[in-house]
């Protein structure tokens, strides 16, 4: 359980448009409710995840079973079956995967699902500055790199940290090892590059799908997508940190302009 804060609807439109930036709502759809002339509450509860469930489901399936999997992601999976878990997703269905699922199928079905998303993982608007941190190094580009993923979405944001995670898991277990009574345990050979190569096309989407020439990436493109999905896998844990430092000087200008705001956040902390 966590207190929740429901209703801003007494607070002025200034804070209102704080707060939409704050919650876990998406702003557009906030905008759609209030241009109707109603007053409609906004929600601020901190503890929805906003993930898809088939991403969510596909990633824990292969860390389940298949992490020790050579060529997970480029071995080829059976078309048939991926487009059945596919519709009974879309028809809302309650989907188990376990241990009879192939793993190659949930793999398809993941990145199928992000390539086909109606706005990429990391939205199109953003896909410029996202490639301009491939020419940064450094500090300089976490910092870039890390401030552009404020901007986005919760939804897109937190299924982003998903996948990274998830990513970031498979790559750990590229290399063979020694289990604990000496056996090797074969490596799955999928290290961040090679992770890279094959999701930044479907994360970092220059085009809708279907569009003309989608796919025509030229070579810098393709390059400069493949490294910063790279470095967003290799740090995403310290990129979606937030420092105290910054929080503190967040609330200290809060404090300033917005201090009805103030307690609305500590309530929902």
């Amino acid at each position: 359980g966590a207190m929740s804060v429901d209703s801003i609807t007494d607070l002025s439109d200034n804070t209102s448009k704080l707060l939409e930036a704050l919650q876990l709502s998406h702003p557009h759809e906030l905008d759609a409710r209030r241009s109707l002339g109603k007053k409609k509450m906004l929600s601020l509860n901190p503890i929805t995840w906003q993930v898809p469930r088939i991403v969510d489901r596909c990633c824990k399936h292969i860390e389940t079973h298949g992490l020790q999997t050579v060529g997970i992601f480029r071995v080829g999976s059976s078309k048939k079956r991926v487009q059945q878990l596919r519709e009974e997703f879309d028809r809302g269905l309650d989907v188990f995967l376990d241990e009879h699922q192939s793993v190659h199928d949930v793999a398809a079905l993941l990145k199928e699902f992000l390539r086909d998303m109606p706005d990429s993982l990391i939205p199109r608007e953003l896909y410029a500055a996202f490639l301009s941190t491939a020419s940064m190094e450094g500090p300089a580009q976490l910092a870039a790199l890390q401030l552009l993923l404020f901007l986005l979405p919760p939804c897109h944001s937190d299924t982003l940290h998903r996948l990274l995670r998830f990513l970031n898991e498979v790559a750990r277990h590229a290399e063979s090892s020694r289990g604990p009574d000496g056996q090797e345990v074969p490596g799955n050979k999928m290290t961040v590059s090679n992770l890279a190569t094959i999701f930044g096309p479907n994360v970092l989407q220059k085009e809708k799908p279907g569009e003309k020439d989608v796919g025509a990436m030229n070579f810098e493109d393709s390059t400069a997508v493949i490294l910063v999905l790279q470095r967003l896998i290799e740090h995403y844990q310290t990129l979606f940190m937030v420092s105290p430092e910054m929080q503190r000087d967040i609330l200290r200008r809060l404090f300033q302009t917005d201090p009805d705001v103030i307690d609305y956040l500590l309530r929902r902390k």
